[in-house]
């Protein structure tokens, strides 16, 4: 079998275009982006891993709004000049011939309150219940309005024009991993008794208006949602099972599709390797399985995957992208490795969110690596 039989190097379309391999840079969160603003090592970065030419990247998750922040260095894509800082991280992965889709992102109650007050705003959630509920010294959140839930939607709106206008190609909604939207879709924080709250229906409902609203924006093809059904970041709490709650979800997706209004992707966080708020591994026998019976378009799917994982997986899946985290932070090109078989570089975890270029941009290419030999 050569290069061209593997599936994980075959084109697939995505939306309006088309990767030319399955394999993708994970959103991953590197607090290098002071006052919310990414930095001329933005660029570097990202242009680095999108060297292998219809590459599919996914970048760091991105506040929708200052209100919707949290972290001091985490960027933001609700102004101006975020949008013209972004614009040159497009230019350099779009000069490869690849492509970036910014992940658009709200706390809720996971944000530094501390950060919040600072600022001047308030600490949220869909309930008053807060992160670490049995710590009664432990900030309780301010339940959203529905104003509020409105406004969000708004800013949701505004973020994804913005992300389009620095020349991204698309937007992926973070509805994951504990944040604002997976807090109103886990019933362990959602105790809300209005619309937005107490059915399955109702928890997904602020979701599936944000996908609705933003779709409606900047076209369903360039949306895509990121979904963490076993996911306990955060402490949220799948329960005794989450499938009915996220059969229902995708469901709402896969009717759109039918409907014209298909997204670019659904990504899954797997449920092999889950982390818990301390970002320790913990290794589950959950499946993601589900999601395949329902949605009939393309899922991205991260944790855990190695390359004869990620193969495995495209063989059994023909819509399936794999995307790596730790192992593309540490390989720029990481897809060029994969299929020359050339061993990979290993990550220093000790610089995954320290300032500066160290353990971000100074990773070396396989073809460097020789040189210096």
């Amino acid at each position: 079998m050569t290069v061209t039989d593997i599936n994980l190097f075959k084109p697939l379309k995505v939306g309006n275009f088309e990767v030319q391999n399955r394999v993708a840079l994970a959103p991953l969160t590197r607090f290098r982006a002071p006052n919310h603003l990414v930095t001329d090592l933005q660029p570097v970065y990202y242009g680095q891993r999108s060297s292998s030419p219809g590459t599919l990247l996914i970048s760091e998750a991105t506040f929708i709004s200052e209100a919707a922040s949290g972290y001091d260095t985490a960027p933001g894509i609700y102004n101006e000049e975020q949008v013209k800082a972004w614009s040159k991280v497009t230019d350099a992965v779009h000069a490869n011939n690849s492509f970036f889709f910014i992940q658009l992102w709200a706390l809720g109650r996971s944000a530094v309150k501390a950060d919040l007050d600072k600022r001047g705003l308030p600490y949220v959630s869909a309930s008053d219940i807060g992160e670490n509920s049995i710590n009664p010294d432990a900030p309780k959140p301010t339940p959203l309005t529905k104003d509020d839930i409105k406004q969000y939607i708004k800013d949701y709106v505004h973020a994804a024009k913005n992300a389009i206008a620095a020349g991204a190609d698309g937007v992926e909604i973070h509805s994951a991993n504990g944040y604002l939207l997976d807090q109103f879709l886990h019933e362990n924080v959602n105790q809300r008794t209005d619309e937005y709250g107490g059915s399955i229906e109702n928890r997904a409902r602020f979701t599936l208006e944000v996908v609705d609203a933003v779709s409606e924006a900047v076209g369903a093809s360039r949306v895509a949602i990121r979904l963490s059904p076993w996911g306990i970041y955060g402490n949220v709490d799948p329960g005794v099972s989450p499938i009915p709650q996220f059969s229902y979800v995708i469901a709402e997706l896969e009717k759109r599709a039918l409907e014209g209004k298909q997204l670019a992707y659904i990504s899954l966080v797997d449920p092999r390797v889950l982390f818990d708020s301390q970002q320790n591994e913990i290794e589950t026998e959950h499946s993601n399985d589900f999601v395949r019976q329902i949605w009939n378009g393309v899922i991205v799917k991260a944790s855990g995957f190695n390359y004869e994982s990620a193969k495995a997986e495209t063989e059994k899946d023909d819509k399936v992208i794999i995307a790596f985290g730790r192992d593309f932070i540490a390989n720029p090109d990481l897809v060029e490795r994969f299929k020359q078989n050339i061993t990979l570089n290993k990550y220093d975890r000790s610089t995954f969110y320290i300032p500066g270029p160290k353990g971000y941009t100074d990773y070396p290419f396989a073809n460097e690596v020789k040189t210096e030999a």
